[in-house]
């Protein structure tokens, strides 16, 4: 999951935590079977998360529900923005007492699996399907709304990472923008010692997707689909390597342990913005955060690079999704609405008024003509991005601080990359069998 950007401040401030924040929503298990009714007529309820500057996310949901209100006579719609912080026990409760629960709500992507194991989310596969809009999703989106071939929802908006850098910096000491990791490292590295008062890239061992694409643009990977369940590869060699070239980061030539081991997504960003870091891996999210810092006007975003020159790293796709409730009594009106509040109009709006990314390959290259810094992460998106395993066991094992664990073992020297990594995999494979 993805949140959506605060007005006036940095959204990368919940950015390291998102799948613990999220992590913590998943509902407890439901006999929720589902609803034999359909109504025509009535009144649908919609749970969506509430942001700090709620304004022009209300301008879309309305201008969706409007039309959706004209296009069924009898049909309305009541809309309630609820708390993120507080919405894992209101989403558990709709969830085992489908009286309460809404029709259609929003969630993050990553806990599509938990709430499909928990019986709330239905399926509209056949009606995705059969969605004109639904050709142009992009694949990481539609696998985020995926469980083992099944469709859950409609992605409403995806946000991914890439590299800010400080364009004044890098003009003083006449250093080029790197193209391969090993050149950011060297990069980071060589302001850090022109400018021991930067961090040459900040960077931190809470920042989990700040450091997944070091992983996965090594060649390695998380897990691996085994039947029915996950396994970890968190120790194979390729992902090793990654963690590696990570943790290399950590240190007294770039970003002190001392300081950086405890970072989070949050932190760097800052760092990056209050004028403390020559680089940082942010997203299309952390835009408002630069353009309010010390840095504006003095920086530039690119894609983060891979381990070749004119390679992209992969980024986590993360981001929210619309799903309607297996216990609606309206199902055919909640999924033409869910279709509404997550088409490409809705979606065209919520870029221009939030700055989200549509999950529509062809509205995302339409809004990157017109606002130039999105085009680093649509490249970004167009080479490729990953998600985290769609298992109900990511929920605990992100809550666990499984991976943050690895990277501050190693960061601290407690713990060599084999080992570490050994560890995790052996916290992440126990998470999944036990969720079966």
């Amino acid at each position: 999951m993805k949140f959506p950007r605060r007005s006036g401040a940095p959204l990368a401030a919940l950015g390291a935590l998102v799948l613990a924040a999220t992590a913590a929503c998943a509902p407890g298990t439901s006999d929720n079977s589902g609803s034999a009714k359909d109504d025509k007529s009535g009144t649908l309820r919609v749970w969506l998360f509430q942001e700090v500057n709620n304004g022009p996310k209300e301008k879309s949901v309305d201008a969706a529900v409007d039309a959706f209100q004209k296009a069924h006579d009898g049909a309305k719609v009541k809309v309630e923005y609820i708390p993120v912080d507080t919405r894992a026990e209101k989403i558990k409760a709709a969830f085992n007492d489908p009286k309460s629960a809404p029709d259609v709500i929003e969630y993050g992507n990553t806990d599509t699996a938990g709430y499909v194991k928990d019986g709330g989310l239905a399926d509209v596969s056949a009606e995705f399907g059969r969605w004109s809009e639904a050709k142009d999703t992009d694949p990481t989106a539609k696998e985020s709304v995926t469980v083992d071939g099944k469709v859950y929802g409609a992605p409403y908006f995806v946000g991914v990472r890439a590299l800010y850098y400080r364009t004044d910096v890098f003009k003083d000491l006449g250093i080029a923008v790197p193209r391969t990791q090993d050149e950011l490292a060297a990069t980071a590295k060589k302001i850090h010692k022109e400018r021991p008062e930067l961090y040459g890239l900040a960077v931190g061992g809470a920042y989990t997707y700040g450091a997944m694409p070091f992983i996965w643009a090594n060649g390695g990977d998380l897990a691996e689909k085994k039947g029915d369940t996950y396994a970890s590869t968190l120790d194979s060699p390729a992902a090793q390597k990654g963690i590696k070239a990570y943790t290399s980061l950590f240190g007294s030539a770039n970003c002190p342990a001392a300081k950086c081991a405890g970072m989070g997504g949050n932190d760097t960003v800052t760092a990056f913005a209050s004028g403390k870091a020559a680089m940082a891996i942010g997203g299309d999210f952390s835009h408002q955060a630069m353009e309010d810092g010390k840095v504006r006007g003095k920086y530039a975003v690119v894609p983060l690079p891979g381990v070749e020159a004119g390679e992209i790293a992969p980024a986590f796709a993360g981001g929210n999704n619309i799903g309607v409730l297996k216990s609606t009594s309206h199902r055919t009106l909640a999924v033409d609405l869910m279709k509404r509040l997550a088409g490409k109009n809705a979606q065209r709006a919520l870029f221009e008024g939030m700055g989200f990314l549509p999950t529509f390959t062809d509205v995302r290259d339409e809004v990157a003509k017109s606002e130039p810094f999105v085009a680093p992460f649509v490249e970004t998106l167009g080479a490729g991005t990953k998600f985290v395993p769609a298992s109900p066991a990511w929920a605990k094992i992100d809550a666990s601080l499984v991976l943050p664990t690895m990277f501050q073992e190693v960061v601290s020297g407690r713990k060599d990359v084999k080992a570490a990594s050994g560890d995790a995999a052996k916290k992440m494979d126990e998470a999944f069998g036990a969720a079966g």
